[in-house]
């Protein structure tokens, strides 16, 4: 699915997958945006707009001249927010998509 996302959004799942993983752990520094953008081959704007968007998200914060850390409730706050996605999203979009195969749950864990 995420394909069909901006760029920017797509960077930004990278890092949240990163922080679920444990690469990138609270109170650390992440990379760059200038890094990061080099080491994704996208324009640092679109780096930034991803950063942007973890702030608002109250994932990463900026200590001005070091850098990009991941906040302390990062982690717990990315996996609250992929259960609801996995609950609200993509669950449903299962079931419904199992009722037009006329499949079960049980079918389901066969394949």
């Amino acid at each position: 699915m995420r394909e069909a996302q901006s760029i920017f959004v797509q960077i930004a799942e990278g890092i949240k997958d990163r922080i679920l993983s444990g690469e990138y752990q609270a109170d650390e520094r992440i990379p760059s945006v200038r890094d990061l953008a080099v080491e994704l081959e996208v324009n640092p704007n679109t780096a930034m707009k991803a950063f942007d968007l973890l702030q608002r998200e109250d994932l990463i914060y900026n200590k001005r001249g070091m850098g990009y850390f991941v906040s302390p409730e990062a982690k717990a706050k990315v996996v609250e927010s992929r259960k609801r996605q996995l609950r609200e999203v993509t669950l449903p979009a299962l079931r419904h998509e199992l009722e037009l195969l006329g499949l079960s749950l049980e079918d389901l864990l066969r394949i």
